[in-house]
């Protein structure tokens, strides 16, 4: 690859079976606090989906709003900057609906990889 492509550079960010869908949970409903990410998750551990939300903060893709209080209020939501990975998001999960129909109709029913 050149030097001009940064394709890795956006897999690095997005890659792995929990930000996308993260982020598409950000994205469908504003702000939501970490137990109702877990909840709408529900596969995923607690230090899993710790971790993944440190990692896109950290790039700015997700902002973490802490509310002083007792107990401690945080809310995570998608930031402005991270508002530009909409459309990606989008199409990827068009393609994996369409992906999906196109194997149904190759196969007759619903498959996943195997």
């Amino acid at each position: 690859m050149t030097a001009y492509c940064k394709f890795e550079t956006t897999l690095e960010i997005l890659i792995g079976k929990w930000k996308p869908v993260i982020l598409l949970r950000l994205l469908a409903s504003g702000t939501m606090r970490f137990s109702e990410l877990q909840k709408s998750i529900p596969d995923i551990t607690k230090k899993m989906l710790s971790q993944q939300l440190k990692e896109l903060e950290y790039h700015d893709i997700v902002r973490r709003e802490v509310y002083p209080l007792i107990p401690p209020k945080v809310e995570y939501s998608i930031s402005e900057y991270g508002q530009r990975l909409t459309p990606i998001l989008q199409a990827m999960n068009d393609w994996g609906v369409g992906h999906i129909a196109h194997l149904t109709e190759l196969y007759g029913e619903e498959r996943t990889a195997e």
